[in-house]
This record gives C-alpha cells, sequence and structure tokens, in this order.
C-alpha cells in the first residue's frame, strides 16, 4: 500500500503520552508540512504556534481545562510534551477551513514520522480570552485571529486502539 495511504488509515488520536519530547527534526518536518496544507485562494490564512516550553504549555493545559469544565488537576493534553497551536485571520473568507486543513497536515505529517498526535479543541476560547491576548502580543503577533486548534504532539505511553470499521454508505456514487 501507498505509504501516505497507510498514514492517513492508521493515524489515531492519543490520549495518554510520554513525557519524552520530541525531536527538533521531526518538529520541524511536522510544521513544515502544517505550512504546505491547502488554502483558499493560497491566502496562507492560518499561523501556527510552536509550544515546547513546559512552564507555557501547563499555563496553556490549565486554561483549556477551565474553558472545558474539568476538575482541577486534570490536563487536557494529555502529557502531550508539545502543543503546536492552530490559529487563523478571520479576515479571509475560508480562514476555518485552511487552519483545519493546517490541523489536519499537522496529525498526518506527525504519524508518517512516527510521532503521535491528537486534535484539543477551545482554542477559540482561549485565544478570544485576556489570557490568549497575551500569548499573542507577547509573540509581537498582530490581526484578527481566531484559534482553530491545538495539535497535541508527543509519543504514546500505550498501544493505540485499532481503528474501528467504517460505517455503512460512508460513500455514494454518482455514475
Amino acid at each position: 500500500m501507498n505509504e501516505t495511504l497507510k498514514v492517513l488509515e492508521t493515524r489515531r488520536s492519543c490520549r495518554n503520552f510520554k513525557p519524552d519530547m520530541v525531536e527538533q527534526e521531526k518538529l520541524d518536518a511536522i510544521l513544515k508540512a502544517g505550512t504546505y496544507a491547502a488554502t483558499g485562494m493560497n491566502k496562507q490564512a492560518p499561523i501556527i504556534i510552536a509550544v515546547t516550553n513546559k512552564e507555557l504549555r501547563d499555563k496553556i493545559s490549565e486554561e483549556n481545562r477551565k474553558i472545558g469544565g474539568w476538575d482541577e488537576g486534570f490536563d487536557p493534553f494529555y502529557g502531550a510534551p508539545v502543543i503546536l497551536i492552530v490559529l487563523a485571520d478571520k479576515n479571509i473568507r475560508t480562514y476555518q477551513y485552511d487552519g483545519s486543513l493546517v490541523m489536519g497536515n499537522l496529525m498526518n505529517a506527525a504519524e508518517s514520522v512516527g510521532v503521535n498526535s491528537i486534535w484539543i479543541h477551545r482554542a477559540k476560547e482561549e485565544f478570544e480570552s485576556d489570557f490568549g491576548k497575551r500569548i499573542l502580543a507577547d509573540l509581537g503577533i498582530e490581526g484578527d485571529y481566531e484559534g482553530i486548534g491545538h495539535c497535541a504532539l508527543g509519543y504514546a505511553a500505550a498501544e493505540l486502539k485499532a481503528p474501528v470499521p467504517r460505517k455503512e454508505n460512508y460513500v455514494y456514487f454518482v455514475r
């Protein structure tokens, strides 16, 4: 089977990560793949914030936990040491689609280099808050950005579940 198709069929979300940091070479390859996602009219609305700093990672996790309404101590990133935050310029009509395609590229690229991933929501709420706006300001990022998602990266602490069978009638042909 073609390696790309194999990645697309075998990638699964990871909900239990080891603390081991993703190697820089692999992280760079994953990020590069994210920047090559298709975007409407090639406007490239999204940006990616790559967080490997544990202190900031933990603050983002705590903010995400609060937004999600979970009990104190819960880590919505499941221990992943790397968080890639995708945001997109709301002034570009296709920004949500573009950001979603970046997320897909990040997760599939991670799988292709042996890194596990999961898409975590609530980036929109994080970056509408003063907390998120401070992160953007500290990075010198200006503009009208909306959080699309977090791609949590790392190495699985346990074997991932096998894919479930695809539902019936997933595809309809018109011939």
